[in-house]
This record gives C-alpha cells, structure tokens and sequence, in this order.
C-alpha cells in the first residue's frame, strides 16, 4: 500500500510538472529541449504505426492461435504465482531464521492486571450459570 501511494504522488508530482513546464513555456514563450522533443516525437509517431500494424496483424490471426495464446499466457502466470509463493515461503524462513526472536518463548505476565484480562477472556472469570443480566 505504500509503495502504491508513494507511486501514485510521484506520478501527480510528475504531471504537475508537466503542465508547470508547459505554462511557463506558452508564458515565456520558449521550447526547453526543443532537439530532443523532436526525437521523442518521432519515435512516438513510429511506435504508434507499430502498434497498428501490430494490430491488424493480430486480427489476421485465427481464433485457435489466440486461444492458444490466452492458454499460454495464463499457464504462465500460474507459473510466476507458484513461484511468488515459494518465494514468499523461503523469504519467511529467511526472516525467522535471522530473527532476535527466533527461539521466543512466551513467559507468564507478572501483572495482576494483566492476569485478571486473560482470565476473564478465557472465561473463567465469568458466571457460566446465569444469564449474567442480558436476559432480562
């Protein structure tokens, strides 16, 4: 959860300074990086006649081929999740095992207090007999 609010800021942040720059270049009216945007733009025109391309090839394939392919795809995200879990199993292993509290053994609470709250929710410090006032 914080790394997605951590991520989320840093795009707002990020867009922020998108437009921050934009006005300041329509109020000054100059182009930061005007060579480089250029470049930029190219390559988006470029990659977006690449992905159409792609698109239209895709549809030329038949429906056993995209079957196929969803089969795949899904075959290895069950994959990555075994793995995701046995990862998960080794890194808790790996945290117990460095652990200060490792070999932690649960003593008795000196606090009568403490004592008396255990007591009472176990139940042994509860009239099991009566109806305890709640059926009046």
């Amino acid at each position: 959860m914080t790394f997605a609010t951590l991520m989320f800021l840093l795009s707002l942040l990020g867009v922020i300074a998108l437009f921050s720059l934009k006005y300041w270049e329509i109020r000054s009216e100059r182009v930061v990086l005007s060579a480089l945007r250029q470049k930029a733009d190219v390559r988006a025109q470029q990659l977006k006649e690449l992905m159409d391309a792609a698109r239209l090839d895709l549809a030329k394939l038949p429906p056993w081929a995209l079957r196929l392919s969803r089969i795949g795809i899904h075959q290895l995200a069950l994959g990555f999740a075994a793995f995701a879990r046995t990862a998960e199993s080794y890194a808790h292993q790996l945290a117990d095992l460095v652990s200060y509290k490792h070999r932690f053994e649960k003593r008795d609470t000196s606090s009568e207090f403490l004592k008396k709250v255990a007591e009472h929710k176990n139940g042994n410090g509860l009239d099991t007999t009566g109806d305890n006032g709640h059926n009046t």
